[in-house]
């Protein structure tokens, strides 16, 4: 089919020949990546400054997208600069479909940053948008056959040639095997002591005396991860994605942070995982989150696998199988814990109850343990809040 003259300004092209027309939001261009959808109804910027999300196509379930604006402070990813980074759409959620066009905005915190209208804000950032589109019908899809290869485009023209797009999505090799933290990683080491914000005085002021000093591996790691730990008065020293044991442990922290991150566990931890069982032969008190749960997982012996539809919301169930709590999280993977392989030294501590995949593990001998949600809670409830505190506990016992 030749470039064609239609009546849409964006397209949403999958591998499997479907084309979704609609409306072009944000940067004018394409971008390839696997579509995944988001059940959360807020954080659409932190979702969207995610690292998690890269080479990830985000369809937002919830239609109110845009109506609160954009500003700085809610800018989740550092990008590769470190400390005073923003980053951009290339390390982060690659596209966004909507239900409707975004909304201008309207609320006292947006502005500064693009004038606080999300549109001119992902056109800044590189992110190709799509409005107009049958958000539900898409997720149904996703549920019943899987997070699509896709390619999401944007041309004020409307001329799209419908069959390279199709091509490019069949083409696009996927997420499995593919290691993107390095990617996602700050280039050079940095201290965080920025605490949590908080109504109305905004983010917390550094501690001049932290109570622990925590060591960071980043590999795509949230700025609110940073500030959960700053809350319970730890300093937090960021490394990338590459740092060796030995240079993590020549700081001589009280504990090591595995922070969240996007692509294949499996593929990071080729380099990763050899480094993390270092670490925890090390006796240091060790807590993994998303990416950093799994990958520790590799290293305590156990497998991951690629999920059918992934987790992606700030309404997840999940429950502690120690104390039988359930909690509501947000989580964002597309890979999983095989919960049948987990090695007899390994506790399962959590499990989602939407599908009953893992969600947690720890050690019994050791003060290391993991969650797969995200309990930073950016965007989400402040539920499991409370295992910075824990990991503050192990840190003080230690």
């Amino acid at each position: 089919m030749p470039a064609d003259l239609s009546p849409a300004t964006g397209v949403l092209a999958l591998a499997d020949g479907t084309v979704l027309q609609g409306i072009g939001v944000g940067h004018i261009g394409e971008a390839v990546g696997e579509v995944c959808f988001n059940t959360a109804m807020t954080g659409y910027q932190e979702i969207l400054t995610d690292p998690s999300y890269m080479a990830q196509i985000v369809t937002f379930t919830f239609p109110h997208i845009g109506n609160v604006g954009v500003n700085r402070e809610d800018t989740e990813q550092f990008g590769r600069e470190g400390a005073g980074g923003l980053g951009d759409g290339r390390t982060t959620a690659r596209g966004a479909i909507f239900r409707d066009l975004p909304t201008p905005a309207a609320n006292w915190r947006a502005g500064g940053q693009n004038g606080g209208a999300l549109d001119a804000w992902m056109k800044a950032r590189g992110v190709v948008g799509l409005a107009g589109v049958d958000t539900r019908a898409l997720t149904r899809c996703i549920r019943e056959q899987g997070m699509p290869h896709a390619v999401i485009a944007h041309n004020p023209d409307g001329r799209f040639d419908l069959d390279a797009l199709v091509a490019q999505a069949r083409d696009w090799r996927g997420l499995v095997g593919l290691d993107l933290a390095k990617e996602a990683t700050t280039l050079q080491s940095f201290t965080f002591d920025q605490g949590l914000w908080s109504w109305p005085e905004g983010y917390a002021q550094p501690r001049p005396d932290p109570k622990f000093e925590v060591v960071v591996l980043d590999y795509g790691i949230k700025r609110n991860i940073l500030r959960a730990l700053t809350s319970i008065g730890a300093r937090a020293t960021v490394l990338p994605a590459t740092a060796t044991a030995e240079e993590v442990l020549a700081r001589n922290p009280d504990g090591v942070l595995l922070s969240n991150g996007p692509g294949d566990p499996a593929a990071t931890g080729l380099y990763a995982v050899p480094e993390i069982r270092k670490l925890v032969d090390s006796g240091k008190p060790v807590f993994g989150i998303c990416l950093g749960h799994q990958m520790l997982a590799l290293a305590l012996g156990a497998k991951t696998i690629k999920m059918d539809q992934g987790h992606h919301g700030a309404n997840h169930p999940v429950k502690d199988l120690e104390t039988g709590k359930i909690e509501i999280v947000s989580m964002n993977h597309g890979f999983t814990v095989d919960r049948a392989g987990l090695p007899e030294a390994v506790t399962e501590t959590h499990i989602s109850l939407f599908d009953g995949s893992n969600a947690g593990i720890r050690l019994k001998d050791r003060p290391v343990f993991s969650v797969q949600h995200h309990p930073e809670a950016s965007p989400g409830p402040t539920d499991s809040l409370y295992l910075f505190e824990r990991f503050g506990a192990l840190m003080q016992a230690a």
